[in-house]
């Protein structure tokens, strides 16, 4: 059974549904008016965990540092939307105990209790419900927050709470949130590395020769004469002789100029982002008007 002392435990505990799937962290208890036990918690769901959702502790039991709601996430996220502002009317608590499809009389008794069929309704029930006002620390600091109990609840506060009492001092604590931010890896896009083919025209200089022809004369000599005069005196003769010239051709041939990979790089920006965040202000009441504020 969850009772007082069970509160400290529960403040940012997870939050996980009757099939093992995370809902969220608890944000506060509400405890009930008449015997101080906690009745209701807050669930804070969304990326920051800035929406609150009640939850019926009568459907609800520990699991190690785990609190198990007996119902599936969906029926959690879809509850009747309540602002959390420290007390719930009894119209209110009827609208969500008939939504969890739980008794009112289930509140405060053993899961044996429960099943036993007790027709008596009437204890640990009240017509609204006291916030404790836990701040939700990180509970891996050790830090359970401060605490506001309903002042008809029995329980055993230490000094510095904001209580008067005889275990009180005479200071009021005044609390402000802060804004944390994080971040999330999502998929931005993604990048493909193609190869295709494109055609360019290149121009070269390239050399070339060729043969001309060139008339060659000489005189009669003594060397020369004996083929001048071996042939007819008048006679038609001809000489033919074959030329030679080169042109240009073009080849290909193919070669590795490079490898090319995709690779990776993690780039840091800052991005604003704003969200809100609730403090507590403390003002005085002074008829007389003579006070002084000496912060």
């Amino acid at each position: 059974m969850i009772d007082q002392a069970s509160v400290p435990s529960l403040m940012g505990s997870t939050v996980r549904d009757n099939t093992g799937d995370k809902i969220g962290k608890v944000g506060q208890v509400y405890l009930d008016d008449t015997t101080g036990q906690p009745e209701w918690v807050t669930v804070k769901t969304g990326l920051f965990g800035t929406k609150e959702t009640f939850v019926p502790l009568a459907a609800a039991h520990v699991e190690g540092d785990e609190l198990v709601i007996d119902v599936p996430k969906s029926r959690v996220s879809d509850a009747p939307r309540i602002d959390e502002d420290g007390h719930l009317s009894e119209e209110q608590e009827t609208e969500l105990y008939a939504y969890y499809g739980v008794s009112q009389g289930d509140f405060g008794r053993s899961e044996t209790e429960r099943d036993g069929g007790y027709a008596d309704s009437t204890t640990g029930l009240a017509t609204g419900r006291t916030d404790t006002t836990y701040d939700t620390t990180d509970r891996a600091t050790g830090v359970t927050g401060t605490a506001d109990y309903d002042r008809g609840a029995d329980y055993d506060r230490g000094v510095g709470h904001d209580t008067s009492g005889p275990n009180t001092d005479d200071a009021m604590t005044r609390s402000e949130e802060r804004l944390t931010a994080g971040t999330q890896q999502v998929e931005a896009g993604r990048a493909r590395l193609r190869k295709y083919v494109v055609t360019d025209t290149e121009t070269v200089q390239v050399p070339v020769s060729r043969e001309e022809v060139r008339l060659e004369r000489e005189p009669i000599t003594e060397a020369n004469r004996g083929a001048a005069y071996s042939g007819k005196d008048i006679s038609e003769e001809e000489h033919e002789v074959t030329l030679h010239a080169e042109r240009p051709v073009v080849a290909t041939e193919t070669e590795a100029v490079e490898r090319v990979r995709l690779g990776k790089e993690t780039v840091t920006e800052t991005e604003t982002v704003s969200g809100e965040v609730r403090k507590e202000q403390i003002e005085l009441d002074d008829p007389t008007g003579t006070s002084r504020d000496r912060s």
